[in-house]
């Protein structure tokens, strides 16, 4: 390779200097007859006012203004370090050589809008930017890292969504404008040179009514396999003589390509496992040439449905002749991804929190600070309840409780999209089972579903529907009668749920899910040898907020204990943390 500058087919960052840059929550509750148990309270700790509709038009409008504008850079360059013999600045990205693609074969396509104006009146320190994203949730988008890094979404970013084509002023073309809520960026992500994972998520304010998009599995290999046939999508810019986005949405077809396809023309910044590699040699001109470019940045490279990689980078232009496109490697980040996606979080901080009840009925919400338990609030008395779990059933980004009366009925308090909670009845009959778990998608369809222990020793799988409700259940096998199970999360790193379980003699095993509703589980694997008889669990999902799901487990002196997840099926846990004493005083959690 020649002197070639890479750029990170990121934004079109709108201003010249943007582009390394990188309401009421659980409303009232409502009337609580006595056959009703109390809603969550209303929760300020996390949650912040959502942008107004106006704001968002005008944080599009200005995004839209500098790119049509031509202000739009795209990465500032990195300088050549000493020694490098291939590649050389920043990183950059646009579909060259595509097609039309109708928001009816994309519907998960969004258009992430970035503007800040700094508070001047001098147009000329304005910051715009633009980049592609995958609605993942009906409240999540997966989009690079490299798009968020340096960012401050929350307070000047709008996605667009529902459109295929380009905003017009504030005209959306039919589309809808949210806000983001908050931010998560891989922690191995390195800007300065692109690596670590780059892939982000931004959650939003409200639930979006489109189809969303799977990613691929921990364990796909089929996907990267070298002739496969994928999809990248985007508004990138379409030719390399000109800094214009596409007006409306485009795709292209490309062959994935080997790792040492790659590794043979970009040298070391092409990191396997981290990236895929994809697409035919470029040309050297737009003709002939099929690639993302600039603009398309965060949007997804789509095999056999499922989202294989996000468009992370190539050359400068996009068409220097014998260039390939890279992307994130999406199999490698799943896991980081999911526990974003399901994070089981009450006050919107982006960490599991927990429930508990007292031995005389009350309920309280515990928030998690990381490694300890911070404020709390009152849920009021649920002492006609002997289980309760917490767990986004409808993937609305709101947490629901889920929760058996003494009658034996399953019950689920879920928000009701506008101001307060409702209630439903999930069935009766649960009176039966000895123990029940929501440890999140077992099934391999992004649906979050429940796992039930009868009291004759069979473990059910009830698939989730995505609203709430399940569908017909699969049997798991016998024998769990001797177990104690619990868990909520991936403990082994690969991106699919999984199920811990104790043994009579105190063992701790890990059952890692397969992903598919029959054959839940691979074979298990021993994780504690000794010393797990305590006298509760509560398995919310990731306390810590890292990304790992995590266990917290009572001991017999009322000590409760946080087991932090490694994403390892024979060390799942580091250390343990003393949270705290006391907590014999409480008899349910959740």
């Amino acid at each position: 390779m020649t002197s070639a500058q890479w750029r990170a087919r990121t934004a079109l960052p709108a201003a010249a200097a943007a582009l390394a840059l990188s309401g009421a929550i659980l409303g009232a509750a409502p009337a609580q007859a006595a056959d009703v148990a109390p809603a969550p309270a209303k929760q300020n700790a996390g949650k912040v006012q959502a942008p107004s509709k106006a704001d968002l038009l005008d944080r599009v409008k200005g995004s839209v203004a500098d790119v049509n504008d031509g202000e739009a850079d795209t990465a500032p360059a990195r300088e050549r370090e000493a020694g490098e013999t291939t590649g050389s600045g920043a990183k950059e990205s646009y579909i060259i050589g595509g097609t039309a693609a109708p928001i009816t074969e994309a519907p998960w396509m969004v258009q992430l809008h970035y503007y800040d104006d700094k508070g001047t009146d001098d147009a000329a320190d304005d910051e715009g930017y633009f980049c592609g994203g995958s609605l993942v949730a009906p409240n999540k988008v997966l989009t690079a890292a490299h798009c968020v890094y340096g960012l401050d979404w929350a307070a000047n970013g709008a996605v667009v969504a529902g459109t295929d084509r380009m905003p017009t002023d504030v005209d959306l073309h039919g589309g809808r404008v949210v806000g983001v809520d908050r931010q998560w960026i891989s922690p191995t992500y390195d800007d300065a040179t692109i690596t670590g994972g780059d892939v982000a998520v931004l959650t939003l304010f409200e639930a979006l009514p489109y189809k969303s998009l799977q990613l691929t599995q921990s364990g796909d290999t089929a996907s990267y396999r070298d002739g496969t046939s994928a999809t990248v999508y985007g508004w990138g810019r379409t030719s390399s003589t000109s800094d214009d986005g596409s007006q409306t949405l485009k795709k292209a077809v490309v062959p994935m390509r080997a790792d040492s396809t790659c590794s043979s023309y970009y040298g070391g910044e092409f990191v396997a496992g981290q990236m895929a590699c994809a697409g035919n040699p470029a040309t050297g001109q737009d003709a002939g040439t099929v690639s993302p470019c600039n603009g398309d940045s965060g949007g997804p490279l789509v095999v056999g449905g499922r989202i294989a990689g996000v468009v992370s980078w190539g050359v400068q232009d996009c068409v220097e002749k014998g260039a390939y496109s890279v992307y994130a490697k999406t199999s490698t980040y799943v896991g980081q991804v999911n526990a974003r996606i399901d994070d089981s979080d009450l006050d919107f901080d982006g960490r599991a929190d927990l429930f508990a009840r007292t031995s005389a009925g009350e309920a309280w919400e515990y928030y998690s600070r990381g490694t300890s338990l911070g404020g709390r609030v009152s849920l009021g008395d649920w002492s006609g309840y002997n289980l309760v779990r917490q767990a986004d059933l409808d993937r609305d980004g709101f947490q629901d409780y889920l929760y058996r009366t003494t009658g034996g009925v399953l019950k689920r308090f879920h928000w009701n999209g506008e101001d307060g909670f409702v209630e439903s009845t999930v069935g009766s009959g649960w009176g039966a089972m000895k123990n029940i778990l929501v440890p999140g998608d077992m099934s391999g369809d992004a649906l979050p579903d429940l796992l039930a222990q009868d009291n004759n020793g069979y473990l059910w799988l009830y698939p989730g529907r995505g609203n709430g409700t399940f569908g017909a259940r699969v049997s798991v096998g016998s024998g769990w009668g001797v177990m104690t199970i619990t868990g909520k999360g991936d403990y082994t790193g690969d991106g699919k749920a999984d199920m811990l379980a104790r043994d009579t003699s105190g063992r701790l095993w890990v059952y890692p899910g397969r992903g598919t509703a029959t054959a839940t589980f691979t074979n298990r694997v021993l994780a504690g040898t000794s010393g797990w008889n305590f006298t509760a669990y509560a398995a919310t999902g990731d306390v810590s907020g890292d990304g790992k799901a995590d266990l917290l487990a009572r001991d017999s002196a009322g000590v409760m204990w946080l087991y932090q997840g490694r994403s390892s099926s024979t060390a799942p846990f580091v250390p343990r943390v003393k949270i705290g004493s006391g907590w014999n005083a409480f008899n349910l959690f959740g």
